[in-house]
């Protein structure tokens, strides 16, 4: 299906009246699968030297550098069709299955939603049966301040021990062999609704952890458990003074908007910081040569803009910090004021890259806000920013400044509402995190093609409920379809093919060195492309909708699997893992009236799937 220009767009671009700003601004004229890229010549990103990747799969993102790309090269694109399931397993459950399953040794071991069971199956023996289970008994009354679903995002192996968060708030470590418990540490306060759905990051002796609930007026965080004791080393905070976001004298940021002291307090109407979202529920990364962090903080709260007048620092963007301190050593916001729900959580995918001539060492980030980034993560200066999909709530961004151009037209207000906002709050993207492929140098996006109408209410805060402002309608972006799976190239700014499909591609990539791209549709298909030109090798129906994230694994007997949880819910899902009534279009923060039909395609129900060749 082709794309559909923004005529609208272009022409409020053509006005708009400042010629010498440098903005990276839409494009849409990227080519159908199957089509060869364009004939200009660029560099080739290169994964960095400590983003390597062994025959197992020990954390969600694989690596530091979260490339989500195998060396595994068993399955090619010229066998992938031979592919076929060889053992499965049941989780019992009927909510959103986001977990990544992840292998160590003869082990795979994948966690599960709410009540977030840790499952060790043994892939040794035929039928991969269960070894030993961990049940950690959250606390119930989670589920009720759950934003979106009461989902888990994976759990995370090192030197034996195994990582997993709780929906209540707990991060916990088992031993890796016998699923002992060694320590549980208490972060999360669930009466004022703050929960845990991210998965833990290790970097060096450290365990990197950080809250959710922005929706219901949570004051976001990050914070450092010591590995071996599960005892706080340091935690900062995503707003308030420059003491508790700990912003001291390393803190240089490449941009003067930036710069000033306890931003986190005076671009904020009085007090409203301490209910200001920002929290850090998305994915964390590494870079043990710098020996720095880099994560995302989510939107401001509340959604309705007009109550909080100012930047909003430090919602909206991404934070590169010490590992061993937590200082900041710079922060970048991508969405200052931010007016749709734009979360900076997404994945930053550490790169090398030769650019105009001189190395570079960069963070790429597809935002909600529909751009990816590349971005110099030695000091946070913006190199590029184009958008990979359909915009108008933005005209693009200036890379002097490092600011979004906001469209005042497509601006929500209060008790007015404005209609054909792209992208909605999802974004262009939400948490699904994609994968660079060092095979064909190219990353692998699986996005949202949706649009917003919404209305700004007024909102007060009580602790523990929702705190929104905003009553929000999505539907279906340019073209009719909800979702997209891309190859974008990286150096160029512009994709290089793209899949449409029905909904909202809410799954993971994995990229592989047999030029095999796998991800997962909301109806269920889990699919394999070929790397170069999209074109589809191979697909299984599994049992309900797939949100989870795929991982690819050599076993002891030296063969290389693929792995995938089905288990449609997540905010996508929500309509049918929450059974809401689609006739109410705002259920759901607004997803419910896009995703009406959803019900008619899949059921709710978790499944672990693993597969071979023969």
């Amino acid at each position: 299906m082709p794309r559909v220009p923004l005529a609208s767009l272009l022409a409020v671009l053509a006005l708009c009246s400042c010629p010498a700003l440098a903005t990276e601004t839409a494009r849409f004229d990227a080519p159908q699968p199957g089509q060869p890229p364009g004939a200009e010549q660029t560099v080739k990103p290169q994964a960095p030297q400590f983003a390597t990747s062994g025959p197992e799969w020990h954390t969600p993102g694989l690596n530091p550098a979260l490339l989500r790309y195998s060396h595994l090269d068993q399955i090619t694109a010229a066998n992938v069709n031979q592919l076929a399931v060889v053992s499965t397993f049941s989780t019992g459950l009927n909510k959103g299955h986001e977990a990544a399953p992840i292998v160590v040794g003869g082990t795979l071991y994948v966690v599960t939603p709410y009540p977030n069971v840790l499952y060790a199956l043994d892939i040794t023996k035929p039928g991969t049966p269960l070894k030993w289970k961990f049940e950690p008994q959250p606390e119930a009354a989670a589920q009720g301040v759950a934003c979106c679903d009461v989902v888990n995002r994976g759990a995370a192996y090192s030197e034996g021990r195994i990582f997993f968060n709780t929906l209540d708030g707990q991060t916990l470590a088992l031993d890796a062999e016998t699923g002992k418990e060694l320590w549980r540490t208490k972060l999360g306060n669930i009466h004022i609704g703050e929960t845990i759905t991210m998965a833990p990051l290790v970097a060096k002796d450290k365990v990197i952890v950080g809250n959710s609930g922005g929706e219901l007026g949570v004051r976001g965080w990050a914070t450092a458990l010591d590995a071996a004791t599960g005892k706080i080393v340091w935690k900062a905070y995503s707003t308030g003074p420059d003491n508790e976001v700990l912003i001291g004298a390393d803190y240089k940021p490449f941009y003067d908007k930036e710069k000033g002291k306890d931003l986190g307090v005076t671009t904020w109407p009085t007090d409203m910081w301490q209910q200001g979202g920002g929290t850090v529920w998305g994915w964390v990364s590494y870079d043990p040569d710098l020996n720095l962090i880099y994560y995302g903080t989510s939107n401001p709260g509340p959604w309705n803009s007009s109550m909080r007048p100012g930047a909003n620092k430090w919602t909206a963007g991404i934070f590169a910090r010490d590992v061993d301190t937590g200082q900041a050593r710079w922060f970048y916001q991508l969405s200052p004021h931010d007016v749709s729900d734009y979360d900076g959580v997404n994945e930053n995918i550490l790169l090398d890259i030769d650019w105009n001539g001189q190395p570079r060492k960069v963070l790429v980030h597809p935002d909600r806000n529909g751009h990816v980034y590349v971005i110099d993560r030695t000091n946070g200066e913006v190199l590029s920013a184009k958008p990979f999909h359909a915009i108008n709530s933005s005209l693009g961004v200036d890379l002097k400044s490092g600011e979004l151009i906001y469209n005042q037209e497509k601006r929500p207000q209060a008790n007015k509402k404005v209609t054909d906002i792209c992208p909605a709050p999802p974004g262009a993207k939400d948490w699904q995190p994609s994968a660079f492929s060092q095979s064909t140098g190219l990353l692998y996006l699986p996005h949202n093609n949706l649009c917003m109408d919404i209305v700004e209410t007024e909102v007060g805060y009580i602790a523990g409920t929702p705190y929104v402002g905003a009553d929000v309608w999505m539907k279906p972006g340019p073209g009719g379809h909800r979702g997209e799976f891309s190859a974008w190239d990286i150096a160029a700014g512009k994709e290089v093919w793209t899949i449409n499909e029905r909904f909202p591609v809410w799954s993971g990539a994995l990229a592989t060195a047999g030029d095999v791209v796998f991800y997962g549709t909301m109806e269920g298909w889990f699919k394999a492309v070929d790397a170069k030109s999209g074109q589809e090798l191979w697909k299984f129906k599994a049992g309900s909708g797939i949100i989870g994230q795929p991982t690819t694994w050599t076993a002891p007997n030296g063969k290389q699997y693929v792995s995938v949880l089905s288990g449609v819910g997540g905010w996508a899902g929500a309509i049918v893992s929450g059974e809401l009534d689609g006739r109410d279009g705002t259920a759901a923060l607004g997803f419910a009236n896009a995703m009406r039909d959803l019900p008619e395609h899949t059921a709710a129900g978790g499944m672990l799937y693993v597969f071979a060749l023969p």
